[in-house]
């Protein structure tokens, strides 16, 4: 019982371990390790829902592997392109100070890794501590080319929670009953919505509420009166997911490698790209209880998986042993698909362990429309390839601007070379038109102009930016992910963002620490940040069906001064177009 009671009431430790965490951040390390991993991409034989799919696979594995490290530690990882698909990966929420070249999404900081060839991603982790993940970023290859990365603190050093009895990644994802990239082609020859997935994984397997699958549904074994750390990654790719484990609590201790206020609640929600690291007691009758997870759903009318996907957390105490193996586990309640509440509640609830830094005077103040819309087919199209809404092809834009990849450049290597003609400076600080973004948008707003526009950002520039979402077809929770950069999210909420009256609720004590936003559904975010990392940083949907539309810009962060505050230069392997 004491060790529960340290759980739930430790702000006075959480706070002094936070400041010394917070210092020993910014110390170097003379125990940091450089850590070298092959990752090989290659197509592997995967067998789900009863049927066996040529996959494309890390090391033949699916999920790939966990990538274990220390705060201040190296990573070397050469990854060997034997896909019959253009790869690049990313190392999702990684600051990537100076090494933007080691980012990973395609035609923005590198060029993709052609089949067979390979290129080597070098970088070191700076002042972060959590569960991170990296991934695919090229077309949807992230559907089955993911894995965990998992950030400890510096040796000697501890979390500022109780010390878990044990560890585990909870992964989860989406199956397609079909070659991912053939789904993501269908429909941007189509120009309608792709199929959605066919199952929600959990570590990779469905778990037992699908067909073919009881028998490899993911098991995480326990005792009684153990703590145990659960880190909970969303891999999905479209979807935003809630998460629960029957009848027990989840101590929310951090989010994204960055800590927080502990927070106790009965349900996750994680958008695409989010991880969450919780602490679970078993503290119930020994027995087998489900970990579920499934969709939160909040664009109207929009179709979705309305799958479940299980894995079993069971109770290796003696008297359970004898009788779970014939029990079925218990069932946990999960909310509505469309249950907002409780979505919201989750985000809102969360903080920082201590009194934080947030920039209070703004040099860049942004306002950014994120959202849906409908193009016309183009003149002489056929109606096949124009089977969105009343023969329309979706589409997707910020500041009304749909953004489109180089083709024979990355950006950063433009930006870097001064190549001219790759991209535009003209990103808008500001919507083109102002309208009533969450009400009835008129038609004449429905198709945003295409262009590879980005906003340039002079070196420690302060950056506050509003995302707006928008009711352009559909209103939808948007997960929007900022590439290099941690920010601090101030506030939320529904309608039409309004600075005379919702400046007043921005929390500038305590603000918790992200890398992606939940844009809540016809509502904004706000978040600010420094820009003290040069380079060229994508700014994107984390729903890929909405980034493979258009639904992203770019940040070009300037040079500073001095060798510290510039981008290293290019490394000789760096993939060509």
């Amino acid at each position: 019982m004491e060790a529960l009671r340290n759980i739930m009431n430790p702000f006075s430790t959480f706070f002094f371990l936070g400041i010394l965490l917070h210092f020993a951040s910014s110390m170097p390390s003379t125990n940091a390790k450089t850590h070298y991993h092959d990752f090989v991409v290659q197509a592997t034989p995967v067998k789900r829902l009863c049927k066996t799919h040529n996959t494309i696979t890390v090391n033949g594995m699916y999920p790939g592997p966990t990538l274990e490290v220390n705060n201040g530690d190296t990573l070397v990882v050469k990854v060997d392109n034997r896909a019959r698909y253009n790869v690049t990966i990313h190392w999702h929420g990684v600051r990537q100070m100076r090494t933007g070249w080691a980012d990973g999404p395609e035609f923005v900081t590198q060029c993709p890794i052609r089949p067979g060839h390979s290129y080597t991603y070098r970088f070191t982790i700076q002042g972060q501590e959590g569960t991170l993940w990296w991934h695919a970023h090229s077309s949807w290859l992230r559907a089955t080319v993911y894995g965990a990365l998992i950030i400890r603190p510096r040796l000697g050093e501890s979390y500022p929670f109780p010390k878990p009895k044990r560890e585990t990644p909870l992964l989860l994802g989406e199956w397609w009953d079909a070659n991912p990239i053939d789904v993501v082609r269908q429909a941007t020859r189509t120009g309608a919505s792709p199929n959605v997935s066919d199952a929600y994984t959990i570590n990779g397997q469905p778990g037992d509420l699908y067909n073919c699958s009881k028998k490899d549904t993911i098991v995480v074994p326990v005792n009684s009166g153990e703590t145990n750390l659960l880190r909970v990654i969303n891999a999905a790719l479209n979807q935003q997911l809630f998460f629960t484990i029957a009848n027990h609590k989840l101590t929310v201790v951090g989010a994204d490698a960055s800590y927080l206020k502990p927070y106790t609640t009965s349900v996750l929600m994680l958008g695409p790209g989010q991880t969450t690291d919780v602490l679970v007691t078993t503290d119930q009758p020994p027995a087998k209880y489900y970990i579920a997870a499934r969709a939160y759903a909040s664009a109207q009318g929009a179709p979705f998986d309305n799958t479940t996907t299980t894995a079993i957390l069971e109770y290796e105490t003696a008297p359970c042993l004898a009788k779970c193996t014939s029990t079925k586990p218990v069932m946990p309640s999960l909310p509505a698909f469309n249950d907002t509440a409780t979505a919201t509640a989750f985000t809102k609830s969360l903080k920082s362990p201590r009194k934080v830094e947030v920039p209070t005077e703004i040099d860049e103040n942004l306002f950014i429309t994120v959202g849906l819309g409908l193009n016309n087919c183009p003149r002489g199209a056929r109606r096949r390839n124009c089977q969105g809404p009343n023969g329309t092809r979706f589409t997707a834009s910020m500041n009304n601007v749909s953004f489109v990849l180089p083709s024979n450049f990355s950006l950063l290597q433009a930006h870097q070379q001064r190549i001219p003609g790759v991209y535009t400076t003209d990103f808008p600080a500001n919507p083109p038109r102002i309208f009533d973004y969450t009400g009835n948008v008129s038609r004449s707003l429905w198709q945003p102009a295409r262009g590879t526009k980005v906003y340039r950002l002079k070196y420690g520039a302060r950056v506050q930016i509003v995302l707006q979402g928008t009711s352009i077809f559909t209103a939808e929770n948007h997960p929007i992910h900022l590439h290099g950069y941690d920010f601090y999210i101030l506030a939320e909420g529904f309608g039409n963002f309004n600075p005379q009256r919702d400046t007043a609720k921005f929390n500038l004590v305590d603000p918790p620490l992200r890398n992606t936003a939940s844009v809540p559904v016809g509502g904004w975010s706000v978040i600010r940040f420094v820009a003290d990392n040069p380079g060229v940083w994508l700014m994107h949907c984390h729903l890929d069906v909405h980034i493979t539309w258009g639904l992203a810009m770019a940040f070009l962060v300037e040079n500073g001064v001095g060798e510290l505050q510039t981008l290293e230069p290019p490394p000789a392997d760096l993939p060509l177009c």
